[in-house]
Parts: C-alpha cells; structure tokens; sequence
C-alpha cells in the first residue's frame, strides 16, 4: 500500500502541509517497501482546479490512502472516483509528516467521509 501525505518539505521529519490541492509537496509511503519518496506538487500554482489536480497526481503515483488537513468537494470527488481513502490530520499545532504516519498506522486518524470544507476557487490574494 501507498500512503500519500501532504507536506510543507521533502522527508518524513518535515511539517505536514494542511493545504491538499495546494500543498508543496508529497510524500509517498510504500508500507511493503518501507521507502518513501517525495513530489513536488504540480498543481501547487494552478489558477483553477488545483484539488482536481492533485487527486490525479496522486492517484498516478500508485497511492490508495491520501493524509492532509482539508480535502475540498472537487478533491473529495476525484479522491473518491479514483478509489483512495482519505484521513484527516488533527487539527493543532502541525505534525511532521513521520508523526502522521505512526498514527495512520496505529489506527488513531479520522478517516473522511465526505468533504471537510467548502472548497476554494482559484489563487486568490493571501490563500498561500
């Protein structure tokens, strides 16, 4: 299995990127490997549907769970269409993205059952 995390650097010990559409990076987790890899995120600058192209980003790295702090209705969609699960990371001060790992692990992440916020539309001034 593949474990998508968004995050704000490149290795495990960064903080994890609440943002998904917009995040920096991911973090891809092999869990049969116990190797990781990170990507930049192509759709971190797109003037519109960023959620959307993340989720397919994601889904083209081979990932089947996906962890960040906000998943929007078009993200949600295409998470869904593609068949990767989605959890939520607490809400506080950020974890790194190796914390989220051991709690997804250890069971303790909520898991998404729907979107988790509204969406947004496009780069707007202060969002980044």
């Amino acid at each position: 299995m593949r474990i998508a995390i968004t995050s704000s650097g490149t290795d495990l010990d960064a903080p994890f990127d609440p943002r998904f559409g917009r995040a920096a990076y991911f973090i891809i987790f092999d869990e049969e490997t116990e190797t990781w890899q990170f990507h930049a995120n192509p759709a971190v600058e797109a003037p519109g549907g960023a959620g959307v192209q993340a989720a397919q980003f994601v889904a083209n790295q081979g990932a089947t769970v996906v962890i960040s702090g906000d998943f929007g209705p078009n993200a949600y969609r295409a998470l869904s269409a593609a068949g990767l699960a989605m959890y939520v990371a607490p809400r506080g001060e950020p974890p790194s993205v190796r914390q989220l790992l051991h709690q997804y692990r250890a069971g303790t992440l909520q898991s998404v059952a729907g979107p988790t916020s509204r969406g947004h539309h496009g780069l707007t001034a202060g969002t980044r």
